[in-house]
């Protein structure tokens, strides 16, 4: 009997026991759903991994909140009603993947095979900015540096240039250390709304991190960390000479320039801003909405290396979509073509000897066009055709290797003249070693040979940060590099001067400029292709299986008649609307013109199929599904035109 009542008991207070965990489960935790609730729904939300370290959490311990909320109240735009959760647009950013970067990957092994005693040097340079979270956890832990043989099996550095990487930052150091120099604050976050605006006691209970306001995170100099970096030069023999190279000048090109004194910040582009209201937290919907909201874009210029994460996710373990990437794929093509750069095709002057063109080329971003890491160019394809359609005169066309032809061993110098069609106007960074040669080994950077990269607006040789954004050059003796017609500095621009030789040709001409972008050029890949190791091999066999296309930013085209009489046929066309929503655009004519639509162009110049009809006196035509900027190919009697149109 008395085991009976003893089991009866037992029995009893476990039922007692197990409604009262139940109960304290589903109990509220710092708003309506228990921890059971909230378990089942970040459990169902994220492939992300979810690891703590000493000092810092991975993304997905992020994503829980600040993911896709389920049930559709958190993170939505109320202007179109779209998911804007910041975990979803980061995860597919070349950000969010800094440390899988098969290029980035590649590079760094080879830099390890020239320069193997300075393995550790070389690692803890890179990493602390490809993969900080590991770099810094080792760091402030008081361990041994993080090294590339760690890299593989870090879940934190595989969660690269993650959440609080920068939302963990310091606000006394931001803005004033470079080359991977990073600090942290411990268990606090900073976001860009003031205190009294948002619920700390959410993300303290669940993380044990105290958000609040940092000025730093909606400023530019949460980036300059990482996008200033200055390396050590070390001799042929792996010595340290005591030089220095800077390898990249993000942040400084945008001090040296117009936005950073009228206050527009990297975010401004990078991380587009829209109004609110949009709660922050996935199911708590009764927290205040915030605005202004940040899109965690994060968008670019390298098109190419995002195909190729995303055709090779799975090997690479990156936990995206497809969908999400083709997302930021499509944003970075349209950072790139929409918001980097104009160019502007003139006739100067006729005469069945030469024709005289200028090309003008406006950087509209907030620093070098291109900026960044070294082997990222820009290259003008000049083309001249006559009535018949023939080629008069090419310049800047590429190979069947994507390579630029007449582009010189080792490097095309830059020209303010271009009279032959083996001359090719060039924007980039080209590095020497200690003895005046070209080299693309990082470590053996000396000096630059070469950098004439478009300058931003106001940029000028006097500005405090010119020792690290130098001219390179014969762009210092271009009298129309960055300079305006009253040859003051700070234009932006640079103007080439195409001299075409007629032989005698008086017919009508088609003139067409075409700006092109390349993240990893064959001339750059050479050198490191010319080694045999897993990680450059694996790479190679990615870039080999990619289109590896240059992607096209900006073009102009000019038509004149015969004996050098200027017809702007262009601007007697009109394209309305532009940009258009539902795909439909009207092509007319101001006045009688023999109209034809010969093609449509994507905004890398590749063919997409063509739906016109007749529409008045003139054509409409259909876009593709897909927002961007196409390209128009029109005849207009009988001369072809290129009319740029945008699909928002």
């Amino acid at each position: 009997m008395r085991a009976r009542k003893f089991l009866l008991l037992s029995s009893l207070l476990a039922v007692i026991l197990l409604f009262a965990g139940w109960t304290e489960a589903n109990r509220p935790v710092r708003g309506p759903h228990g921890r059971i609730e909230l378990a089942l729904y970040r459990a169902t939300t994220d492939s992300l991994p979810v690891v703590q370290s000493g000092y810092f959490w991975t993304s997905g311990r992020c994503s829980g909140c600040h993911g896709r909320d389920l049930l559709g109240q958190a993170s939505i735009d109320p202007a179109t009603g779209n998911d804007v959760n910041v975990v979803n647009d980061w995860r597919s950013t070349l950000m969010a993947n800094s440390a899988r970067d098969p290029f980035f990957r590649a590079k760094l092994e080879h830099e390890l095979l020239i320069n193997p005693d300075h393995a550790d040097a070389i690692s803890n340079k890179c990493l602390s900015c490809h993969a900080p979270l590991a770099v810094y956890e080792e760091a402030l832990s008081g361990r041994q540096s993080f090294t590339h043989a760690m890299l593989d099996t870090s879940v934190l550095a595989s969660d690269g240039v993650s959440c609080l990487a920068c939302h963990m930052q310091s606000t006394m150091n931001t803005g004033s250390t470079f080359s991977g120099e990073l600090h942290f604050d411990s268990a606090r976050v900073y976001g860009p709304f003031s205190d009294d605006q948002i619920n700390p006691n959410i993300m303290e209970f669940f993380v044990g991190i105290t958000p609040g306001f940092g000025d730093h995170i909606v400023n530019s100099k949460v980036c300059a960390g990482c996008h200033t970096l200055i390396t050590e030069t070390l001799d042929l023999e792996g010595n340290l000479t005591g030089d220095r190279f800077v390898e990249q000048a993000t942040y400084h090109e945008w001090k040296n320039s117009v936005y950073s004194a009228t206050g527009t910040q990297c975010n401004t582009c990078h991380m587009p801003r829209i109004d609110g209201p949009v709660i922050l937290a996935a199911e708590y919907a009764f927290l205040n909405g915030q605005t202004p909201f940040g899109l965690h874009h994060l968008a670019g210029a390298n098109v190419h290396m995002l195909e190729i994460l995303k055709a090779n996710r799975e090997a690479l373990g990156i936990p995206a979509t497809e969908a999400q990437f083709d997302s930021t794929i499509a944003r970075t093509r349209a950072m790139l073509t929409q918001r980097a750069l104009d160019v502007d095709v003139d006739l100067i002057d006729r005469t069945a000897d030469t024709a005289y063109f200028d090309v003008r080329l406006e950087n509209r971003a907030g620093h070098r066009f291109p900026s960044g890491y070294p082997s990222r160019r820009a290259f003008v394809e000049f083309v001249v055709r006559d009535v018949d359609g023939d080629t008069v005169f090419a310049s800047g066309r590429i190979d069947g290797t994507y390579e630029v032809i007449g582009h010189d061993t080792p490097y095309e110098p830059h020209y303010d003249v271009i009279k032959q069609p083996d001359q090719v106007q060039i924007y980039e960074l080209v590095m020497g070693d200690v003895n005046g040669d070209f080299t693309t080994v990082l470590e053996r950077a000396k000096d630059p040979l070469k950098d004439n990269r478009l300058v931003p607006l106001g940029f000028t040789t006097l500005h405090p940060s010119y020792d690290t954004t130098l001219i390179a050059g014969s762009a210092l003796i271009d009298p129309d590099f960055n300079r305006t017609l009253d040859n003051e500095e700070g234009s932006g621009t640079d103007v080439v001067h195409y001299h075409i030789p007629m032989n005698g040709t008086t017919g009508t001409l088609y003139a067409t400029a075409r700006v092109f972008y390349q993240s990893m050029p064959p001339a750059w890949n050479a050198e490191m292709f010319s080694n045999h190791a897993a990680r450059i091999d694996t790479f190679r066999t990615m870039l080999d299986a990619s289109d590896g296309t240059p992607t096209l930013v900006t073009a102009d085209s000019l038509g004149i008649g015969p004996l050098g009489v200027a017809e702007p046929i262009a601007q007697r066309i009109v394209v309305l609307p532009n940009p258009t929503t539902d795909g439909w655009v009207q092509i007319q004519a101001v006045s009688y013109e023999r109209l034809e639509i010969l093609a449509l162009y994507d905004a890398r110049g590749r063919a997409v199929p063509l739906v016109n009809e007749r529409y008045r006196s003139g054509w409409r035509i259909r876009l593709p599904v897909a927002a961007g900027i196409y390209y128009v190919h029109l005849s207009v009697n009988g001369s072809p035109v290129l009319k740029r149109v945008m699909r928002q």
